[in-house]
């Protein structure tokens, strides 16, 4: 009996992207958070020591294509559990930043994907993940753009 192995297409893709998504789903809860917490708070790590209020409501519209609303409301959930807060050398200007929880729980969570991607990516040739990575980019690339023009 023979497999055939499915061309990429979007079914392909969204399978790969929700499986995944559940693995790193079921580590925040664990934790008590939310995936849409995660993507949240990983905008605060990336962007450093601080961030203006309105650039982590940017950053995850544009991750996870959800209304302003949701995010919004995801920041202020942050907030509220303290993982959060506003930033006191920084208060006139609105920023935020991670409390020593909110990093705490970035590093653990990071670290537990981390273990779940190592074996997930296992035995792939880098060369296999390397045009993977760009047929990808580029279909993300795609998207936004139709997006943008919609």
């Amino acid at each position: 009996m023979t497999t055939t192995v499915p061309t990429v297409n979007g079914r392909v893709v969204a399978l790969a992207h929700y499986a995944g998504r559940a693995l790193v789903e079921r580590v925040m809860a664990q934790h008590g958070a939310t995936f849409h917490q995660s993507v949240a708070l990983r905008a605060v790590v990336v962007a450093g020591e601080s961030i203006g209020r309105d650039e982590p409501v940017g950053d995850v519209i544009g991750s996870l294509k959800i209304d302003e609303s949701v995010v919004r409301g995801v920041i202020e959930e942050l907030t509220a559990t303290k993982l959060l807060e506003e930033d006191p050398a920084e208060v006139s200007r609105s920023r935020l930043r991670l409390t020593d929880a909110g990093r705490e729980l970035c590093e653990s969570t990071a670290a537990e994907t981390a273990e779940i991607s190592a074996r997930l990516y296992a035995g792939i040739p880098v060369e296999d993940l390397a045009i993977a990575g760009r047929v990808l980019t580029l279909v993300t690339e795609r998207a936004n753009a139709e997006l943008a023009g919609a």
